[in-house]
């Protein structure tokens, strides 16, 4: 009888919300994964990052096993199963990995020498994922090495709870690299889907124009009206059914959808985009919502803590009703 494949090695560069949140949904499913800073840092801030990622993540599970996700003796071993590599670490941890998700600041030089930095040290057959909401995969493509083995892989925050993940290849990805990265996604209980390389995948354009802009897409080749609307249903109708449009601006910040809307008003070359008179007024206020305590809704009588409970509770409610809860385990090998 032939031995099981080991699970495969997860790494996400950058430590930074998404970050967090792939590593955290990938050892609760059993993988061992590695959160990669490569940003020269003084000893003091260094220390401060990795103790601030460290209690996001176990205030992230301690929160779900709390709404009775699972059982809260298990948090420690997941826990455990994420390790942090600092810049003189990560290239021991880069040669580990069998899946790196880049997850740095939206800038293309940032993301240019994050790039050349992992593609010293990445085994020859690692996949390289970005999980951009900002750049074309023909874009980034151009500055990965080993392209054949790159693709862009959108997650929706949270990570760890939202099942969608939006796959876009290019045109030289090669296919059996999509698959196993969708087979690796689908056996820790997300859902992806295949769309094509264009300016805002498919969730964030229809949460501007919805029916229109999913026809379009539809017309255009993107994706089959079956991925769109399994698209809607594990993302965007999954976010929508447990928060209100208007609320989830606030929620997520006024300020996200001013420069949103700026990047698809220009990239689309559509001025049904641009944002409204308000979002901008609100920008140039600084009520951009929850963290402003004000912004559509006035949060300066509300316990946020509470508040954010309640919408991650609904959230697990989702889960459920979806039957994609799953308690942790131990990974399954990665075929390939």
């Amino acid at each position: 009888m032939s031995a099981r494949p080991a699970p495969a090695v997860i790494g996400a560069l950058g430590a930074g919300r998404m970050g967090r949140g792939i590593a955290t949904a990938f050892a609760y499913a059993g993988h061992e994964t590695w959160l990669i800073d490569v940003k020269p840092r003084e000893p003091a801030d260094a220390v401060a990052l990795v103790q601030d990622a460290r209690a996001e993540i176990d205030g992230s599970l301690a929160a779900l096993a709390a709404l009775g996700a699972f059982d809260d003796r298990q948090r420690p071993a997941i826990v455990e199963r994420i390790h942090f590599a600092l810049r003189d670490q990560a290239p021991a941890a880069l040669a580990r990995v069998d899946l790196l998700f880049e997850g740095v600041p939206e800038v293309m030089e940032i993301k240019r020498d994050a790039f050349a930095f992992a593609g010293a040290h990445l085994k020859a057959d690692a996949i390289v994922a970005s999980t951009t909401s900002t750049f074309l995969v023909n874009e980034l493509a151009e500055i990965v090495p080993g392209s054949e083995r790159f693709l862009n892989a959108h997650w929706l925050n949270p990570a760890y709870i939202i099942p969608l993940v939006e796959l876009s290849p290019h045109a030289q990805t090669a296919p059996a690299v999509t698959a196993r990265l969708r087979n690796l996604l689908e056996a820790i209980g997300k859902v992806p889907v295949v769309c094509a390389a264009t300016a805002g995948y498919i969730v964030p354009r229809l949460q501007t124009l919805i029916m229109n802009e999913a026809a379009r897409m539809v017309e255009q080749g993107v994706a089959t009206a079956e991925e769109i609307d399994k698209a809607t249903r594990f993302g965007l109708g999954f976010r929508y059914a447990n928060i209100g449009v208007i609320e989830f601006i606030d929620f997520g910040g006024n300020d996200i959808l001013y420069y949103a809307s700026r990047y698809l008003a220009t990239a689309l070359g559509d001025p049904r985009y641009a944002s409204p008179a308000i979002v901008n007024r609100h920008m140039q206020e600084g009520h951009n919502g929850l963290r402003d305590g004000k912004g559509f809704y006035d949060f300066s009588g509300v316990d946020l803590n509470q508040y954010k409970k309640e919408v991650l509770g609904r959230m697990l409610g989702m889960l459920k009703h979806l039957d994609l809860m799953r308690p942790p385990g131990i990974a399954q090998g990665d075929s390939r």
